[in-house]
């Protein structure tokens, strides 16, 4: 559960395969002040189930949200991108932005940000 998870600006996606979810995503409505635009959308709490990583579940889900959020003149997506994730983004036409920071107890992250 994250901060905003039930305000009615929030999405939440999932991915089934067999009726059993194996993939999350959602995006807040927040804004970056370092991202460019203002009407921008964050993306927090993507996860994949590990047996289920490094098949394209990921940039499944991820894109399904980028276009569900650009019919709705969303302009920008960024997000706080752990370390081992970045290549992933990148990969998803993501940019990063500053300088890498930690999260307590969680690692280094990365801005990274997402014209639509």
């Amino acid at each position: 559960m994250l901060p905003g998870d039930d305000l009615k600006t929030t999405l939440h996606f999932g991915l089934f395969t067999n009726d059993n979810l194996i993939g999350v995503c959602s995006f807040f409505k927040n804004s970056n002040p370092n991202v460019p635009s203002t009407n921008q959308y964050q993306l927090r709490g993507m996860a994949i189930l590990k047996t289920y990583q490094g098949q394209g579940f990921g940039k499944v889900i991820l894109s399904h949200g980028e276009k569900f959020l650009g019919k709705k003149s969303i302009k920008i997506i960024w997000c706080n991108a752990r370390e081992v994730a970045v290549p992933f983004y990148q990969n998803n036409n993501y940019m990063p932005i500053g300088n890498a920071f930690n999260i307590k107890d969680i690692g280094l992250h990365y801005v990274m940000y997402k014209i639509l």
